[in-house]
């Protein structure tokens, strides 16, 4: 906005759930997940990939804590959002938690139901490496799942 070129680059998109897959576990990936389908459960980008993206789209939905480099979210957290790089809210945008961020766009519109807290990007690494350690499904580059 106003001329700042900090857009989050695009990036390859590894995994895609798609509309109607609902997965219940915690995930970690690495690389690029675009989510139009429904995750219950925590969401955790890998610590040692650091342009790690999600994706969510609108019709695609979290039930949990999202843990990531870069985020674009135009659907439905319902947890606590932790953005280590930059996190961009789109209008319709729906957090139902605390959002933590180094570096924040927001579009009209989007909804953050929580508080907002701009911390360091060590501080925000930190604790996406304590929750990585946790069970969780690895997803692996490549991997589809549509309806």
């Amino acid at each position: 906005m106003w001329g700042n070129n900090n857009k989050i680059k695009s990036s390859k998109i590894d995994t895609l759930i798609g509309h109607g897959i609902e997965i219940t576990g915690d995930i970690k990936f690495a690389g690029g997940l675009h989510l139009d389908g429904k995750i219950v459960g925590n969401v955790n980008a890998d610590p040692g990939h650091d342009n790690s993206v999600l994706v969510v789209s609108e019709s695609g939905s979290v039930e949990g804590d999202v843990s990531v480099s870069f985020a674009v979210i135009n659907g439905e957290v319902r947890g606590n959002v932790y953005a280590t790089q930059k996190l961009e809210l789109s209008p319709k945008a729906r957090i139902f938690g605390n959002v933590h961020y180094s570096l924040l766009e927001m579009a009209t519109g989007a909804e953050v139901n929580g508080r907002m807290v701009r911390e360091a990007e060590k501080k925000l690494l930190e604790h996406q490496k304590e929750h990585s350690d946790s069970k969780v499904t690895e997803i692996q580059p490549g991997v589809a799942a549509q309806s």
